[in-house]
């Protein structure tokens, strides 16, 4: 990890579980990271927690809905005009909401995609010429995915949100042939992650605590470190090594 040091990540959804906690490893590691999330109160804090750990690097907060393309636009400027441009993108943000097939809302999905798919596409698309402009041969985009982007679970609440991604791993496997057609060693990876104890259940429940701690009840989750600890393994593997997607997840999760 230490030739990140003193570069610049952008981590999107950074103000809680897997985001933040990715965020923060990558302040560790000496990055300038730019931390990104519709409500910035969270991130400022957890800034304001990094130094007070003295930790060698900064966590940047900056508000972007990632609905809205030119919030990311905007975003993008802003970090050209303070840090120059990204090395690193971690496409994070990600959201489930309970809309099944024969019987959800329009809305509902149209959120999923405009933030799993769109938004991550559109980052995607900003970091590399954000890269290309600067002659940056060596950056990487990440792409948090999910095992549900790896096979269909018997739970209709979510069958959508595997939709979306499976987009997300085909979108991977894409972008790594562009950037290989575009003669470039900037790598594209993702990483799919099993159950992981996070905010993502509360929220997929509608607020039910009780249905969300049921979730992470029947077996020891995946923690936000761990797949924070997923990433820095990403990202230190020597420049020849093109690592695609890792998938990890409980012990003991069946699916």
């Amino acid at each position: 990890m230490e030739r990140w040091r003193g570069r610049t990540a952008l981590v999107t959804g950074a103000s809680v579980g897997i985001g933040a906690a990715i965020a923060k490893e990558l302040v560790r590691f000496g990055m300038t990271v730019v931390g990104c999330a519709r409500d910035v109160d969270k991130i400022k804090a957890l800034a304001v927690e990094c130094q007070g750990e003295r930790l060698p690097g900064i966590l940047v907060p900056f508000k972007c809905d990632l609905t809205h393309e030119e919030d990311i636009t905007s975003m993008f400027s802003a970090i050209k005009k303070q840090h120059k441009g990204v090395d690193v993108c971690i496409n994070n943000a990600g959201l489930a909401h309970p809309e099944p097939l024969l019987s959800g809302n329009t809305s509902g999905w149209k959120n999923m995609l405009d933030v799993n798919v769109l938004g991550l596409s559109i980052c995607s698309r900003e970091a590399y010429q954000s890269m290309k402009e600067r002659n940056v041969d060596d950056g990487h985009i990440i792409n948090i995915n999910s095992m549900a982007g790896h096979r269909v679970v018997p739970n209709s609440n979510v069958h959508f949100y595997s939709a979306t991604k499976f987009a997300v791993t085909a979108l991977t496997e894409a972008l790594r042939q562009e950037l290989l057609e575009a003669k470039t060693q900037i790598r594209a990876s993702c990483i799919s992650p099993g159950v992981v104890e996070t905010e993502f259940a509360l929220r997929l429940n509608n607020g039910d605590a009780e249905k969300a701690a049921d979730s992470y009840s029947r077996f020891k989750p995946l923690a936000a470190k761990d797949v924070a600890d997923a990433i820095t393994y990403v990202l230190s593997a020597p420049p020849h090594v093109q690592i695609g997607d890792v998938q990890m997840r409980p012990v003991k999760q069946v699916f």
